[in-house]
């Protein structure tokens, strides 16, 4: 079954044996990197692959870029009164891409996708993270009751830790679950970085995130002035954007600098020394699997796949509590107060992720859950893209 909008190919029908529609927002971060990386890997498995996102967004671009169909699905990060007619607008899309199956992500996708479709076509939902830990009270109520209801829609639940597996089903989600972790593309991050540093050069940390409550980077400037006790002359560096971006500058010293918001954030991971992300909530987040890669130590808060995300032994070192800035600080200060602890804990991080959080893993995890749903048979998905 193809849409009518699905790119031509000079390969017959029959070599392409599953139509697959990504329904995404938030549309950049960690789950617009997720996607991109699905898309590459499904695409060269033979399959076709639409995404539905809003418009003018790095996704869209990033899909197009590598030849899969964008629909334009305006629709906002939150829900509201706009819900009803963006519901109806994605089922329109779905009607039109006519897939085999549906992918959704992330909360918002989630909801809307869920009530466009409603279980008649295979459905996964992926949360990246669930809704109902992102608010508080009757909010956080409402969409834990969501989640329960809406799960009677999606034939998977797709989550990227067993942590955030046994969150969901601590709130109540009855579903058909599978726990395929986040990966990265190692060739892109794993080079050497084991060489000398610059002696001219002061201590890095580096935090990789959205600039919003959920990253926790206020709680990194609270530490800061006790990590420069620790380390003084040290640097902090925050690549990223996001609704916080002025709250956070008024409330950071001469020594923290803004990149904001980058094309290739590898150049990034390089110059750190060490890489934190004091998250309050996560599935699996994706910085700190890239900053491994490139062989770089981090410092994350225990929070849904972060220990899950470690290498055996790391995690009394590396991992402190949320909303901690003392303890915060405290780990940052003793990891940036000695290279050659670093250096060890960067060897031993890129081994750890090369072995285990390879994306071609993700990918093929994922085709093995819509050969599943699907009934495709598995000599008929082909190779992935990463090689």
């Amino acid at each position: 079954m193809f849409g009518p909008d699905m790119p031509p190919s000079g390969e017959s029908a029959d070599s392409f044996p599953l139509t697959v529609l990504h329904l995404v927002q938030p549309c950049d971060g960690g789950v617009a990197r997720v996607v991109t990386d699905l898309v590459a890997d499904q695409l060269a498995r033979g399959m076709r692959v639409a995404v539905a996102c809003p418009p003018g967004t790095p996704l869209a671009a990033a899909v197009r870029a590598r030849g899969a169909i964008a629909y334009d699905w305006r629709a906002g990060r939150q829900p509201g009164p706009q819900l009803a007619s963006e519901t109806r607008d994605l089922a329109r899309i779905v009607r039109r891409a006519s897939p085999d199956l549906v992918h959704t992500h992330s909360a918002k996708a989630g909801l809307c996708g869920r009530l466009a479709v409603r279980g008649r076509i295979p459905t996964v939902y992926q949360p990246h993270a669930w809704s109902f830990e992102a608010v508080d009270g009757t909010t956080a109520a409402l969409a834990r009751g969501w989640e329960r209801f809406g799960a009677r829609w999606a034939h998977r639940v797709v989550c990227v830790s067993e942590a955030e597996r046994r969150t969901g089903e601590r709130a109540g989600v009855r579903a058909s679950w599978s726990v395929i972790r986040n990966g990265v593309d190692v060739a892109r991050f794993a080079e050497p970085t084991d060489g000398p540093e610059p002696a001219d050069r002061p201590p890095t940390v580096v935090c990789v995130g959205r600039l919003c409550r959920q990253k926790g980077q206020d709680v990194l400037l609270r530490a800061w002035p006790e990590v420069l006790d620790h380390v003084p002359g040290a640097r902090l560096v925050l690549v990223g954007d996001g609704p916080d971006e002025q709250r956070l500058r008024a409330a950071a010293p001469a020594s923290v600098r803004f990149a904001g918001a980058v094309d290739d954030i590898a150049p990034w991971y390089r110059e750190a020394d060490l890489v934190v992300l004091p998250s309050r909530w996560e599935g699996m987040a994706l910085a700190p699997l890239e900053a491994m890669a490139a062989g770089r130590p981090v410092v994350v808060t225990d929070v849904d796949g972060a220990r899950e995300s470690l290498p055996p032994g790391h995690a009394s070192r590396c991992l402190v509590p949320p909303e901690d800035p003392a303890a915060l600080a405290a780990a940052v200060g003793r990891l940036l107060g000695g290279p050659e602890p670093r250096r060890t804990l960067g060897r031993e991080a890129r081994e750890h992720v090369l072995s285990t959080f390879d994306v071609r893993r993700t990918g093929a995890a994922i085709a093995d859950v819509y050969r599943e749903l699907t009934a495709v048979r598995c000599t008929q998905l082909g190779e992935p893209i990463f090689q």
